[in-house]
Protein backbone atom coordinates (compact mmCIF):
# COMPACT_ATOMS: atom_id res chain seq x y z
CA UNK A 1 0.00 0.00 0.00
CA UNK A 2 1.18 3.35 -0.85
CA UNK A 3 1.26 6.26 2.16
CA UNK A 4 -1.14 7.88 0.55
CA UNK A 5 -4.00 4.99 -0.11
CA UNK A 6 -4.20 5.65 4.20
CA UNK A 7 -6.57 7.34 5.90
CA UNK A 8 -5.35 10.55 7.76
CA UNK A 9 -6.87 9.17 10.77
CA UNK A 10 -4.45 6.54 10.11
CA UNK A 11 -1.56 8.58 10.31
CA UNK A 12 0.42 10.91 12.88
CA UNK A 13 -0.13 14.23 12.78
CA UNK A 14 3.91 16.09 12.03
CA UNK A 15 1.91 19.36 11.22
CA UNK A 16 2.08 19.41 15.45
CA UNK A 17 5.55 19.65 14.87
CA UNK A 18 6.00 21.87 11.89
CA UNK A 19 3.11 23.08 10.24
CA UNK A 20 5.05 22.54 6.81
CA UNK A 21 8.64 21.73 5.10
CA UNK A 22 8.59 25.44 4.28
CA UNK A 23 8.80 26.34 8.37
CA UNK A 24 10.95 23.35 9.32
CA UNK A 25 13.38 25.08 6.88
CA UNK A 26 13.14 28.44 8.47
CA UNK A 27 13.01 27.19 11.60
CA UNK A 28 16.51 25.61 10.60
CA UNK A 29 18.28 28.48 9.48
CA UNK A 30 17.09 30.22 12.79
CA UNK A 31 18.84 27.51 14.59
CA UNK A 32 22.41 27.21 12.25
CA UNK A 33 22.57 30.60 13.88
CA UNK A 34 22.44 29.89 17.50
CA UNK A 35 25.30 27.33 17.62
CA UNK A 36 28.36 29.78 18.85
CA UNK A 37 28.96 29.18 22.55
CA UNK A 38 32.45 30.67 22.96
CA UNK A 39 31.14 33.99 24.27
CA UNK A 40 30.69 31.36 27.34
CA UNK A 41 34.29 29.67 27.46
CA UNK A 42 36.46 30.36 30.79
CA UNK A 43 33.35 32.29 32.32
CA UNK A 44 31.30 29.48 34.40
CA UNK A 45 32.05 29.92 37.15
CA UNK A 46 30.50 33.05 37.24
CA UNK A 47 26.95 32.70 38.01
CA UNK A 48 25.06 34.95 36.21
CA UNK A 49 27.41 33.52 33.08
CA UNK A 50 26.30 30.17 34.16
CA UNK A 51 22.50 30.58 34.03
CA UNK A 52 22.70 32.42 30.38
CA UNK A 53 24.81 29.40 29.36
CA UNK A 54 22.17 27.33 30.55
CA UNK A 55 19.48 29.58 28.89
CA UNK A 56 20.75 29.13 25.38
CA UNK A 57 21.87 25.85 25.19
CA UNK A 58 17.94 24.98 26.34
CA UNK A 59 16.52 27.37 23.99
CA UNK A 60 18.83 25.82 21.43
CA UNK A 61 18.47 22.03 22.15
CA UNK A 62 14.45 22.85 22.06
CA UNK A 63 15.17 23.98 18.45
CA UNK A 64 17.11 21.30 17.08
CA UNK A 65 14.97 18.48 19.21
CA UNK A 66 12.33 19.85 16.96
CA UNK A 67 14.18 19.82 13.88
CA UNK A 68 15.71 16.52 14.15
CA UNK A 69 12.37 14.66 15.41
CA UNK A 70 9.91 16.43 12.53
CA UNK A 71 12.48 14.94 9.59
CA UNK A 72 13.43 11.88 11.43
CA UNK A 73 9.84 10.87 11.35
CA UNK A 74 9.12 12.23 7.80
CA UNK A 75 11.64 10.31 6.65
CA UNK A 76 10.57 7.08 8.33
CA UNK A 77 7.00 7.41 6.66
CA UNK A 78 8.75 6.64 3.33
CA UNK A 79 12.55 6.23 3.30
CA UNK A 80 12.25 6.66 -0.61
CA UNK A 81 11.96 10.58 -0.15
CA UNK A 82 15.15 11.77 -0.80
CA UNK A 83 14.08 15.22 0.02
CA UNK A 84 13.55 13.22 4.26
CA UNK A 85 16.73 12.00 3.67
CA UNK A 86 18.68 15.24 3.37
CA UNK A 87 16.69 16.98 6.03
CA UNK A 88 17.39 14.37 8.32
CA UNK A 89 21.14 14.42 7.60
CA UNK A 90 21.03 18.40 8.04
CA UNK A 91 19.37 18.18 11.45
CA UNK A 92 21.68 15.30 12.92
CA UNK A 93 24.78 17.66 11.60
CA UNK A 94 23.47 20.25 13.53
CA UNK A 95 22.76 18.56 16.63
CA UNK A 96 26.55 17.46 15.80
CA UNK A 97 28.01 20.80 15.56
CA UNK A 98 25.95 21.89 18.68
CA UNK A 99 27.01 19.06 20.63
CA UNK A 100 30.98 20.31 19.91
CA UNK A 101 30.05 23.93 20.91
CA UNK A 102 29.14 23.03 24.04
CA UNK A 103 31.52 20.07 24.84
CA UNK A 104 33.61 22.49 26.75
CA UNK A 105 30.99 23.15 29.77
CA UNK A 106 31.32 20.12 31.28
CA UNK A 107 34.94 19.39 31.84
CA UNK A 108 35.08 23.30 33.05
CA UNK A 109 32.26 23.11 35.34
CA UNK A 110 33.81 19.51 36.81
CA UNK A 111 37.32 21.77 37.31
CA UNK A 112 35.42 23.99 39.56
CA UNK A 113 36.37 23.64 43.15
CA UNK A 114 34.00 21.38 44.80
CA UNK A 115 32.74 23.95 47.43
CA UNK A 116 31.42 26.45 44.03
CA UNK A 117 29.77 22.79 42.71
CA UNK A 118 28.32 22.10 46.34
CA UNK A 119 26.90 25.69 46.26
CA UNK A 120 25.59 25.51 42.34
CA UNK A 121 23.31 22.58 43.36
CA UNK A 122 21.58 24.10 46.41
CA UNK A 123 21.34 27.57 44.22
CA UNK A 124 17.36 28.13 43.30
CA UNK A 125 18.24 29.93 40.55
CA UNK A 126 19.78 26.88 39.50
CA UNK A 127 17.67 24.33 40.90
CA UNK A 128 16.52 22.75 37.43
CA UNK A 129 19.87 21.58 37.31
CA UNK A 130 20.68 20.34 40.79
CA UNK A 131 20.52 16.50 40.05
CA UNK A 132 23.58 17.47 37.33
CA UNK A 133 25.19 19.13 39.63
CA UNK A 134 25.37 16.48 42.46
CA UNK A 135 26.53 14.02 39.64
CA UNK A 136 29.69 16.15 38.90
CA UNK A 137 30.68 16.66 42.32
CA UNK A 138 30.06 12.89 42.57
CA UNK A 139 32.17 12.19 39.50
CA UNK A 140 34.86 14.87 40.13
CA UNK A 141 37.02 12.44 42.22
CA UNK A 142 37.31 10.46 38.69
CA UNK A 143 38.99 13.83 36.77
CA UNK A 144 42.42 13.75 35.98
CA UNK A 145 44.30 16.31 35.45
CA UNK A 146 43.80 18.80 31.98
CA UNK A 147 46.72 17.37 30.52
CA UNK A 148 45.17 13.86 31.24
CA UNK A 149 42.07 14.64 29.76
CA UNK A 150 43.43 15.71 27.05
CA UNK A 151 45.67 12.21 26.15
CA UNK A 152 42.22 10.25 27.43
CA UNK A 153 39.56 12.28 24.97
CA UNK A 154 41.92 11.80 22.17
CA UNK A 155 41.74 7.82 22.10
CA UNK A 156 38.06 7.94 22.01
CA UNK A 157 37.46 7.22 18.53
CA UNK A 158 39.76 4.36 19.30
CA UNK A 159 37.55 2.92 21.92
CA UNK A 160 35.09 2.93 19.95
CA UNK A 161 36.79 0.37 17.46
CA UNK A 162 35.99 -2.81 19.08
CA UNK A 163 32.41 -2.26 18.44
CA UNK A 164 32.55 -1.57 14.93
CA UNK A 165 34.96 -4.48 14.19
CA UNK A 166 32.43 -6.78 15.53
CA UNK A 167 29.68 -4.56 13.76
CA UNK A 168 31.44 -4.84 10.31
CA UNK A 169 32.24 -8.78 11.15
CA UNK A 170 28.56 -9.48 11.97
CA UNK A 171 26.87 -7.22 9.69
CA UNK A 172 28.79 -6.77 6.33
CA UNK A 173 31.61 -9.69 6.25
CA UNK A 174 29.91 -12.90 8.00
CA UNK A 175 28.60 -15.75 5.63
CA UNK A 176 25.59 -16.97 7.40
CA UNK A 177 24.78 -19.43 4.54
CA UNK A 178 21.46 -20.66 3.53
CA UNK A 179 19.23 -23.88 4.48
CA UNK A 180 16.55 -25.79 2.61
CA UNK A 181 13.28 -26.58 3.61
CA UNK A 182 11.53 -30.19 2.71
CA UNK A 183 9.93 -28.94 0.24
CA UNK A 184 12.86 -27.99 -1.26
CA UNK A 185 13.06 -24.28 -0.85
CA UNK A 186 16.12 -22.26 -0.30
CA UNK A 187 16.15 -20.04 2.57
CA UNK A 188 18.61 -17.81 2.99
CA UNK A 189 20.06 -17.37 5.93
CA UNK A 190 20.08 -13.46 8.00
CA UNK A 191 19.76 -12.77 11.60
CA UNK A 192 16.07 -11.98 11.15
CA UNK A 193 15.80 -15.45 8.83
CA UNK A 194 17.15 -17.19 11.89
CA UNK A 195 14.95 -15.83 14.58
CA UNK A 196 12.07 -16.48 12.54
CA UNK A 197 13.14 -20.16 11.72
CA UNK A 198 14.20 -21.07 15.35
CA UNK A 199 9.94 -20.35 16.47
CA UNK A 200 8.76 -22.03 13.51
CA UNK A 201 7.50 -25.92 13.67
CA UNK A 202 9.66 -27.17 11.54
CA UNK A 203 12.13 -29.21 13.99
CA UNK A 204 14.35 -30.18 11.00
CA UNK A 205 14.79 -26.72 9.74
CA UNK A 206 15.28 -25.52 13.25
CA UNK A 207 18.35 -28.09 13.48
CA UNK A 208 19.29 -27.08 10.01
CA UNK A 209 19.22 -23.29 10.71
CA UNK A 210 21.07 -23.82 14.09
CA UNK A 211 23.70 -25.58 13.22
CA UNK A 212 24.50 -23.09 9.55
CA UNK A 213 24.21 -20.00 11.60
CA UNK A 214 26.60 -20.95 14.53
CA UNK A 215 28.86 -22.60 11.91
CA UNK A 216 29.44 -18.97 10.97
CA UNK A 217 30.44 -17.65 13.72
CA UNK A 218 32.85 -20.72 14.66
CA UNK A 219 34.68 -20.13 11.44
CA UNK A 220 35.48 -16.49 13.01
CA UNK A 221 35.68 -17.29 16.55
CA UNK A 222 39.23 -15.91 17.29
CA UNK A 223 39.04 -12.74 15.46
CA UNK A 224 36.20 -12.21 17.30
CA UNK A 225 37.54 -13.22 20.58
CA UNK A 226 40.35 -10.82 20.18
CA UNK A 227 38.05 -7.89 19.57
CA UNK A 228 35.60 -8.57 22.11
CA UNK A 229 39.20 -9.36 24.15
CA UNK A 230 40.19 -5.72 23.37
CA UNK A 231 36.84 -3.77 24.07
CA UNK A 232 37.11 -5.41 27.39
CA UNK A 233 41.07 -4.47 27.86
CA UNK A 234 39.37 -0.86 26.75
CA UNK A 235 37.23 -1.00 29.57
CA UNK A 236 39.70 -2.27 32.14
CA UNK A 237 42.11 0.56 30.63
CA UNK A 238 39.66 3.74 31.31
CA UNK A 239 38.56 1.99 34.70
CA UNK A 240 41.94 2.19 35.73
CA UNK A 241 43.28 5.20 34.68
CA UNK A 242 39.79 7.35 36.24
CA UNK A 243 40.68 5.02 39.72
CA UNK A 244 37.25 2.97 39.51
CA UNK A 245 38.03 -0.28 41.83
CA UNK A 246 36.17 -2.38 39.13
CA UNK A 247 34.68 -1.78 35.36
CA UNK A 248 31.21 -2.56 36.81
CA UNK A 249 32.20 0.08 38.99
CA UNK A 250 32.65 2.74 36.45
CA UNK A 251 29.88 1.55 34.09
CA UNK A 252 26.87 1.67 36.87
CA UNK A 253 28.08 4.62 38.39
CA UNK A 254 27.65 6.47 34.99
CA UNK A 255 24.24 5.52 34.95
CA UNK A 256 24.45 6.50 38.64
CA UNK A 257 23.52 3.27 40.21
CA UNK A 258 24.77 1.29 42.62
CA UNK A 259 26.93 -2.53 42.39
CA UNK A 260 24.67 -3.93 44.80
CA UNK A 261 21.70 -4.01 42.10
CA UNK A 262 23.72 -6.20 39.52
CA UNK A 263 24.43 -8.16 42.47
CA UNK A 264 21.10 -8.77 43.79
CA UNK A 265 19.89 -9.15 40.02
CA UNK A 266 22.43 -12.10 39.92
CA UNK A 267 21.80 -13.73 43.27
CA UNK A 268 17.96 -13.77 42.82
CA UNK A 269 18.22 -15.59 39.48
CA UNK A 270 20.49 -18.22 40.50
CA UNK A 271 18.33 -18.76 43.53
CA UNK A 272 15.38 -19.37 41.30
CA UNK A 273 16.64 -21.39 38.67
CA UNK A 274 14.56 -24.62 40.22
CA UNK A 275 11.75 -22.85 38.89
CA UNK A 276 13.28 -22.37 35.18
CA UNK A 277 14.66 -25.50 35.25
CA UNK A 278 11.30 -27.10 35.60
CA UNK A 279 9.96 -24.81 32.95
CA UNK A 280 12.36 -26.01 30.58
CA UNK A 281 10.92 -29.58 31.53
CA UNK A 282 7.84 -29.09 30.55
CA UNK A 283 8.67 -27.78 27.40
CA UNK A 284 10.39 -31.25 26.60
CA UNK A 285 7.71 -32.91 28.34
CA UNK A 286 5.28 -30.85 25.98
CA UNK A 287 6.66 -31.21 22.65
CA UNK A 288 6.66 -34.55 23.14
CA UNK A 289 10.61 -34.68 22.65
CA UNK A 290 13.18 -37.65 23.92
CA UNK A 291 15.83 -35.41 23.83
CA UNK A 292 15.51 -31.11 23.58
CA UNK A 293 18.21 -29.43 21.73
CA UNK A 294 19.02 -25.65 22.18
CA UNK A 295 17.15 -24.82 18.78
CA UNK A 296 13.95 -25.88 20.43
CA UNK A 297 13.85 -23.37 22.93
CA UNK A 298 11.84 -21.25 20.67
CA UNK A 299 9.19 -23.81 19.37
CA UNK A 300 5.88 -22.55 19.61
CA UNK A 301 3.70 -24.75 22.60
CA UNK A 302 0.84 -23.28 21.71
CA UNK A 303 -0.87 -23.22 17.79
CA UNK A 304 -3.50 -21.36 16.46
CA UNK A 305 -4.51 -19.07 19.84
CA UNK A 306 -3.93 -15.33 18.13
CA UNK A 307 -6.17 -12.26 19.25
CA UNK A 308 -7.41 -10.78 15.64
CA UNK A 309 -8.56 -7.59 16.41
CA UNK A 310 -8.70 -4.79 14.10
CA UNK A 311 -6.79 -1.74 14.90
CA UNK A 312 -9.48 0.11 16.26
CA UNK A 313 -10.86 -2.88 18.56
CA UNK A 314 -7.09 -3.33 19.64
CA UNK A 315 -6.91 0.10 21.23
CA UNK A 316 -10.05 -0.48 22.78
CA UNK A 317 -8.71 -3.64 24.46
CA UNK A 318 -5.54 -1.68 25.71
CA UNK A 319 -7.47 1.36 26.98
CA UNK A 320 -9.87 -1.25 28.82
CA UNK A 321 -6.84 -3.53 30.03
CA UNK A 322 -5.38 -0.32 31.68
CA UNK A 323 -8.19 0.93 33.57
CA UNK A 324 -6.34 -0.14 36.72
CA UNK A 325 -3.85 3.23 36.13
CA UNK A 326 -7.19 5.60 36.30
CA UNK A 327 -9.19 7.43 34.12
CA UNK A 328 -6.47 10.12 33.64
CA UNK A 329 -4.33 7.30 32.11
CA UNK A 330 -6.92 5.96 30.20
CA UNK A 331 -8.10 9.51 28.78
CA UNK A 332 -4.44 10.13 27.32
CA UNK A 333 -4.68 6.83 25.65
CA UNK A 334 -7.65 7.58 23.73
CA UNK A 335 -6.60 11.07 23.00
CA UNK A 336 -3.49 9.50 21.73
CA UNK A 337 -4.94 7.39 19.73
CA UNK A 338 -7.72 9.96 18.32
CA UNK A 339 -5.65 13.08 17.86
CA UNK A 340 -2.74 11.64 15.66
CA UNK A 341 -0.16 10.89 18.14
CA UNK A 342 0.18 7.05 16.26
CA UNK A 343 1.38 6.20 12.89
CA UNK A 344 -0.85 3.04 12.24
CA UNK A 345 -0.57 0.72 9.74
CA UNK A 346 2.40 -0.63 7.29
CA UNK A 347 2.99 0.97 3.36
CA UNK A 348 5.60 0.73 1.06
CA UNK A 349 8.91 2.66 2.06
CA UNK A 350 7.89 2.86 6.01
CA UNK A 351 10.31 2.24 8.45
CA UNK A 352 9.80 -1.62 9.87
CA UNK A 353 8.67 -2.61 13.36
CA UNK A 354 7.93 -0.08 15.97
CA UNK A 355 8.88 2.95 18.44
CA UNK A 356 7.39 5.62 20.54
CA UNK A 357 9.41 9.27 20.18
CA UNK A 358 8.75 12.62 21.59
CA UNK A 359 10.46 16.03 22.50
CA UNK A 360 9.87 18.58 25.69
CA UNK A 361 7.87 20.70 23.27
CA UNK A 362 5.20 18.59 21.69
CA UNK A 363 3.20 15.53 22.39
CA UNK A 364 4.87 12.07 22.12
CA UNK A 365 4.44 9.85 19.00
CA UNK A 366 4.40 6.12 17.93
CA UNK A 367 5.14 4.21 14.75
CA UNK A 368 3.51 1.00 14.58
CA UNK A 369 2.88 -1.31 11.22
CA UNK A 370 0.03 -3.06 12.89
CA UNK A 371 -1.30 -6.39 11.76
CA UNK A 372 -4.04 -8.40 13.69
CA UNK A 373 -1.69 -10.34 15.75
CA UNK A 374 -1.56 -10.91 19.87
CA UNK A 375 1.70 -9.36 19.28
CA UNK A 376 1.07 -6.20 17.67
CA UNK A 377 -2.28 -5.51 20.07
CA UNK A 378 0.58 -5.95 22.97
CA UNK A 379 2.88 -3.50 21.25
CA UNK A 380 0.28 -0.80 21.27
CA UNK A 381 0.15 -1.56 24.87
CA UNK A 382 4.09 -1.17 25.18
CA UNK A 383 4.87 1.77 22.74
CA UNK A 384 1.81 3.53 24.41
CA UNK A 385 3.47 3.00 27.82
CA UNK A 386 6.86 4.65 26.70
CA UNK A 387 4.69 7.69 25.53
CA UNK A 388 2.60 8.39 28.79
CA UNK A 389 6.15 8.33 30.63
CA UNK A 390 7.68 10.81 28.09
CA UNK A 391 4.18 12.88 28.46
CA UNK A 392 4.23 12.94 32.41
CA UNK A 393 7.62 13.56 32.59
CA UNK A 394 7.71 16.34 30.16
CA UNK A 395 4.46 17.88 31.79
CA UNK A 396 5.45 18.04 35.25
CA UNK A 397 9.88 18.22 35.12
CA UNK A 398 11.75 20.92 33.36
CA UNK A 399 13.10 20.87 30.09
CA UNK A 400 16.93 19.97 32.01
CA UNK A 401 15.57 17.01 34.57
CA UNK A 402 12.90 15.77 31.84
CA UNK A 403 14.39 12.84 29.98
CA UNK A 404 14.44 9.82 32.12
CA UNK A 405 17.86 7.20 31.95
CA UNK A 406 18.07 4.24 30.35
CA UNK A 407 17.58 2.27 33.22
CA UNK A 408 14.05 2.90 33.95
CA UNK A 409 13.30 3.42 29.93
CA UNK A 410 11.53 -0.03 29.71
CA UNK A 411 9.57 -0.19 32.78
CA UNK A 412 6.34 1.82 32.24
CA UNK A 413 5.96 -0.02 28.83
CA UNK A 414 6.43 -3.44 30.35
CA UNK A 415 4.33 -2.33 33.11
CA UNK A 416 1.21 -1.87 30.59
CA UNK A 417 2.07 -5.28 29.03
CA UNK A 418 1.98 -7.10 32.12
CA UNK A 419 -1.43 -5.39 33.08
CA UNK A 420 -2.94 -5.80 29.59
CA UNK A 421 -1.45 -9.68 29.91
CA UNK A 422 -3.49 -10.09 33.33
CA UNK A 423 -6.52 -8.05 32.46
CA UNK A 424 -7.10 -10.43 29.22
CA UNK A 425 -6.49 -13.56 31.51
CA UNK A 426 -9.18 -12.71 34.38
CA UNK A 427 -11.95 -12.12 31.28
CA UNK A 428 -11.31 -14.91 28.94
CA UNK A 429 -12.80 -18.56 29.10
CA UNK A 430 -11.03 -19.58 26.14
CA UNK A 431 -8.67 -22.76 27.54
CA UNK A 432 -6.22 -22.29 24.70
CA UNK A 433 -5.93 -18.32 24.84
CA UNK A 434 -5.37 -18.66 28.42
CA UNK A 435 -2.86 -21.34 27.75
CA UNK A 436 -0.96 -19.26 24.87
CA UNK A 437 -0.94 -15.95 27.18
CA UNK A 438 0.44 -18.19 30.03
CA UNK A 439 3.26 -19.50 28.11
CA UNK A 440 3.89 -15.69 26.44
CA UNK A 441 4.31 -14.56 29.71
CA UNK A 442 6.91 -17.39 30.54
CA UNK A 443 8.62 -16.76 27.16
CA UNK A 444 8.95 -12.86 27.86
CA UNK A 445 10.08 -13.55 31.45
CA UNK A 446 12.50 -16.35 30.27
CA UNK A 447 13.72 -13.85 27.58
CA UNK A 448 14.20 -10.75 29.18
CA UNK A 449 14.85 -11.72 32.83
CA UNK A 450 17.00 -14.94 32.89
CA UNK A 451 18.48 -14.54 29.39
CA UNK A 452 20.00 -11.22 29.49
CA UNK A 453 21.08 -12.04 33.22
CA UNK A 454 22.46 -14.89 31.85
CA UNK A 455 24.51 -12.54 29.23
CA UNK A 456 25.15 -9.96 32.49
CA UNK A 457 26.49 -12.98 34.33
CA UNK A 458 28.92 -13.55 31.51
CA UNK A 459 30.19 -10.01 30.93
CA UNK A 460 31.20 -9.79 34.91
CA UNK A 461 33.08 -12.89 34.73
CA UNK A 462 35.51 -12.07 31.82
CA UNK A 463 35.98 -8.33 32.58
CA UNK A 464 37.42 -9.65 36.13
CA UNK A 465 39.25 -11.98 34.52
CA UNK A 466 40.46 -9.57 32.07
CA UNK A 467 41.55 -7.43 35.27
CA UNK A 468 42.99 -10.05 37.04
CA UNK A 469 45.34 -10.34 33.92
CA UNK A 470 44.38 -12.94 32.42
CA UNK A 471 43.81 -13.23 28.59
CA UNK A 472 40.28 -13.55 26.80
CA UNK A 473 40.25 -16.68 24.24
CA UNK A 474 37.91 -18.36 22.23
CA UNK A 475 38.53 -21.31 24.26
CA UNK A 476 38.18 -19.61 27.67
CA UNK A 477 34.97 -17.88 27.05
CA UNK A 478 33.39 -20.79 25.26
CA UNK A 479 33.99 -22.65 28.55
CA UNK A 480 32.79 -19.69 30.55
CA UNK A 481 29.45 -19.62 28.52
CA UNK A 482 28.67 -23.25 28.08
CA UNK A 483 29.47 -23.40 31.92
CA UNK A 484 26.45 -20.40 32.33
CA UNK A 485 23.96 -22.06 29.61
CA UNK A 486 24.61 -25.16 31.65
CA UNK A 487 23.56 -23.64 34.74
CA UNK A 488 20.26 -21.66 34.00
CA UNK A 489 18.88 -24.48 31.24
CA UNK A 490 19.42 -26.88 33.20
CA UNK A 491 19.56 -31.39 32.82
CA UNK A 492 16.24 -31.29 30.46
CA UNK A 493 17.73 -30.00 27.38
CA UNK A 494 21.06 -31.27 25.42
CA UNK A 495 23.53 -28.25 25.91
CA UNK A 496 24.63 -28.19 21.67
CA UNK A 497 28.37 -27.67 21.35
CA UNK A 498 27.41 -24.70 19.08
CA UNK A 499 25.73 -22.97 22.28
CA UNK A 500 29.25 -22.36 23.69
CA UNK A 501 29.70 -19.76 20.83
CA UNK A 502 26.55 -17.81 21.50
CA UNK A 503 28.69 -15.03 23.12
CA UNK A 504 30.20 -14.38 19.66
CA UNK A 505 27.15 -13.32 18.30
CA UNK A 506 25.62 -10.80 20.51
CA UNK A 507 26.14 -7.10 19.98
CA UNK A 508 25.21 -5.30 23.28
CA UNK A 509 28.26 -7.24 24.56
CA UNK A 510 30.37 -4.12 22.90
CA UNK A 511 28.28 -1.78 25.26
CA UNK A 512 29.44 -3.08 28.57
CA UNK A 513 27.49 -3.91 31.30
CA UNK A 514 23.86 -3.44 29.42
CA UNK A 515 21.95 -5.85 28.93
CA UNK A 516 21.17 -6.48 33.20
CA UNK A 517 18.93 -3.59 32.48
CA UNK A 518 16.47 -5.26 30.64
CA UNK A 519 16.32 -7.86 33.26
CA UNK A 520 15.98 -4.65 35.97
CA UNK A 521 13.36 -3.02 33.64
CA UNK A 522 10.73 -6.40 33.98
CA UNK A 523 11.62 -6.54 37.37
CA UNK A 524 10.25 -3.19 38.49
CA UNK A 525 7.23 -3.81 35.86
CA UNK A 526 6.11 -6.71 37.91
CA UNK A 527 6.16 -5.58 41.47
CA UNK A 528 4.63 -2.44 40.34
CA UNK A 529 2.32 -3.95 38.02
CA UNK A 530 1.14 -6.48 41.10
CA UNK A 531 1.25 -3.50 43.06
CA UNK A 532 -1.22 -1.63 41.46
CA UNK A 533 -3.43 -4.50 41.22
CA UNK A 534 -3.32 -5.32 44.86
CA UNK A 535 -3.35 -2.28 46.18
CA UNK A 536 -5.38 0.36 43.74
CA UNK A 537 -5.61 4.01 44.18
CA UNK A 538 -2.72 4.91 46.48
CA UNK A 539 0.15 2.28 44.37
CA UNK A 540 -1.52 4.31 40.82
CA UNK A 541 -0.56 7.78 42.72
CA UNK A 542 3.08 6.43 42.94
CA UNK A 543 3.27 5.38 39.97
CA UNK A 544 2.14 8.61 38.19
CA UNK A 545 4.53 10.24 40.53
CA UNK A 546 7.32 8.03 39.14
CA UNK A 547 6.07 8.55 35.57
CA UNK A 548 6.25 12.23 36.43
CA UNK A 549 9.48 12.27 37.96
CA UNK A 550 11.83 12.18 34.30
CA UNK A 551 15.60 12.27 35.11
CA UNK A 552 15.41 14.31 38.50
CA UNK A 553 17.02 11.70 40.10
CA UNK A 554 18.90 8.56 40.08
CA UNK A 555 17.07 6.00 38.70
CA UNK A 556 16.80 3.45 41.97
CA UNK A 557 15.72 6.75 44.08
CA UNK A 558 13.08 7.29 41.26
CA UNK A 559 11.68 3.51 41.27
CA UNK A 560 11.42 3.33 44.97
CA UNK A 561 8.68 6.45 44.21
CA UNK A 562 6.73 3.76 42.53
CA UNK A 563 7.41 1.23 45.44
CA UNK A 564 10.39 -0.71 43.60
CA UNK A 565 14.02 -0.77 46.10
CA UNK A 566 16.63 -2.13 43.62
CA UNK A 567 18.94 -2.22 46.83
CA UNK A 568 16.84 -4.80 48.84
CA UNK A 569 15.81 -8.71 47.25
CA UNK A 570 12.13 -7.88 47.80
CA UNK A 571 11.41 -6.99 43.90
CA UNK A 572 13.59 -9.43 42.32
CA UNK A 573 12.51 -12.50 44.49
CA UNK A 574 8.82 -11.10 43.83
CA UNK A 575 9.63 -11.53 39.75
CA UNK A 576 10.85 -14.74 40.63
CA UNK A 577 8.26 -15.83 42.04
CA UNK A 578 5.55 -14.69 39.77
CA UNK A 579 7.78 -16.53 37.08
CA UNK A 580 6.95 -20.08 39.53
CA UNK A 581 3.03 -19.62 39.97
CA UNK A 582 2.78 -18.66 36.22
CA UNK A 583 4.56 -21.74 35.40
CA UNK A 584 2.31 -23.72 37.75
CA UNK A 585 -0.84 -22.21 36.11
CA UNK A 586 -0.09 -22.77 32.73
CA UNK A 587 0.66 -26.60 33.83
CA UNK A 588 -2.75 -26.73 34.91
CA UNK A 589 -3.80 -25.61 31.27
CA UNK A 590 -2.12 -28.63 29.69
CA UNK A 591 -3.77 -31.49 32.19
Amino acid sequence: MERSEAASKYKWKTEDIFSSDDAWEKSYAEAEKSIGFSEFEGKLGDKRSLIAFFSKEEKTGRMLERLHLYAHMKHDEDSRVAKYTSMQSKAMSLYVRFSSAVSFAEPELTALPEETLVAYASDAELADHDYFFRQLIRAKKHILSKSEEKLLAMGGEMYSQFREIFSMIDNADIQLGEVTDDQGNVIPLTHGTFGVLLHGQDRALRKKAFERYYSAYIGLTNTIAAAYFGNVKKDVFLTQARHYPSCLARALENEDVQPAVYENLIAAVHDSLPSMHAYIALRKKLLGLDEQHMYDIYAPLVQDAQLKLPYEEACDLVVEGLAPLGTEYQALLRKGFSEGWVDVLENTGKRSGAYSTGIYDTHPYVLLNYQQTTHDIFTIAHEMGHSLHTYFSNRTQPYAKADYRIFVAEVASTVNEVLLLKHILAKTRDKKLKAYLLNYYLDTIRTTLHRQTMFAEFEAVAHEMVEKGEPLTSENLCEVYLGLNKLYYGDAIVHDKEIAYEWSRIPHFYTSFYVYKYSTGIISAISIANRILREGESAVKDYIAFLSSGGSDDPVSLLKIAGVDLMKRDAFDAAMREFGEVLREFEQTQA
